[in-house]
């Protein structure tokens, strides 16, 4: 609780230092993190996702800007790719975000991926967790734009808006990589460059083909079309697909209340206390697998690990029979 007391009395300097406990998986860091996780589950979890060029940072400025003018905490977590030789990272996000700085209800902390996948820092979540315990009402979880695994975002937000943009030859990959089923709402960022009407006009397209509701209905006859909103015999949500121009902040305003509305959505149909239970669930299976690899290989002989790496080099032993058999030696 030594390093949990000042976290809870909204002392930034110890935030800032547990934050680089917490992501360098230090003792003092998981102890602090046992400790201030009966004050979690209260903040807002925005991921931020899309390819890189969609303008994420500017859009994430934005939004941060518009939840302070509601008197909002905000803490934003912006992810960044390691480079696969040094290991280092720009963390250039804080950049972007100057019309944030000297703000003290605004806490910015860049993350370097290393190589985790997912788009996700390994300690992403822990990271929330410990801006949950301080007290920041809204955290938006800015990834890399690494394209497949980005979907990882949707274990840990409780809303996930997908960034496109105009002109970028990216929609059918997005589609490909399965981000349109993980997409909360759609955002058509730097909506003032051409194409931007083909853009929205293919997404919705596959948007209907990716959800398992029709946006379309005949309803007393009528055909009718569904924006955000919940179909009447489902009561599930499809995303609404939002224009704007972070630069500009055109749109931010309908963007804010499409978010709202899907926070709405959320607390009615009970898919927060279902999200909520998911990600704890996925957070409890990846932490179980770690502590039983970790337990596993503390105890095994590095003779045995050796052999059995040999055996594969030599194609004499699949990598599955090798997990089997050293499981079955170490049982023994």
């Amino acid at each position: 609780m030594e390093l949990a007391q000042p976290i809870l009395n909204g002392d930034r300097l110890a935030l800032a230092r547990l934050l680089s406990r917490v992501e360098n998986d230090t003792l003092e860091g998981r102890s602090a993190l046992d400790a201030l996780f009966p004050h979690t589950g209260r903040a807002h979890l925005i991921g931020v996702t899309g390819a890189p060029g969609t303008g994420k940072s500017s859009l994430v400025n934005q939004i941060a800007l518009h939840f302070r003018k509601q008197g909002k905490r905000v803490a934003i977590v912006a992810v960044d790719p390691s480079s696969p030789f040094t290991g280092g990272a720009v963390l250039g996000d804080r950049v972007r975000m100057r019309d944030l700085a000297g703000d003290p209800g605004v806490f910015i902390r860049s993350m370097a991926s290393r190589g985790s996948l997912g788009g996700l820092a390994a300690a992403t979540a822990a990271v929330t967790q410990v801006f949950d315990a301080a007290g920041f009402d809204v955290i938006l979880i800015e990834t890399v734009g690494a394209g497949q695994s980005e979907v990882e975002i949707a274990r840990l937000a409780h809303t996930t808006l997908v960034v496109e943009a105009p002109g970028l030859g990216d929609d059918i990959q997005a589609i490909k990589a399965g981000i349109l089923e993980i997409a909360d709402i759609l955002v058509i960022n730097k909506a003032d460059r051409p194409g931007v009407e083909s853009t929205e006009r293919a997404l919705k397209t596959m948007l209907e083909l990716a959800h398992p509701v029709r946006k379309v209905f005949r309803h007393h006859g009528q055909v009718m079309e569904l924006n955000g909103e919940d179909t009447p015999d489902t009561g599930l949500w499809i995303p609404p697909v939002q224009r704007t121009v972070a630069t500009e902040g055109m749109g931010l305003p309908e963007l804010l209340q499409a978010i709202e509305r899907h926070v709405a959505h959320l607390r009615s149909s009970g898919d927060w206390a279902r999200r909520e239970r998911a990600r704890l669930q996925a957070e409890f299976d990846l932490i179980l697998r770690e502590m039983l690899v970790a337990r596993f290989l503390a105890n095994l002989p590095p003779k045995n690990m050796e052999s059995m790496l040999e055996s594969m080099q030599n194609r004499e032993i699949s990598p599955r029979e090798a997990v089997y058999r050293l499981i079955n030696e170490n049982k023994n």
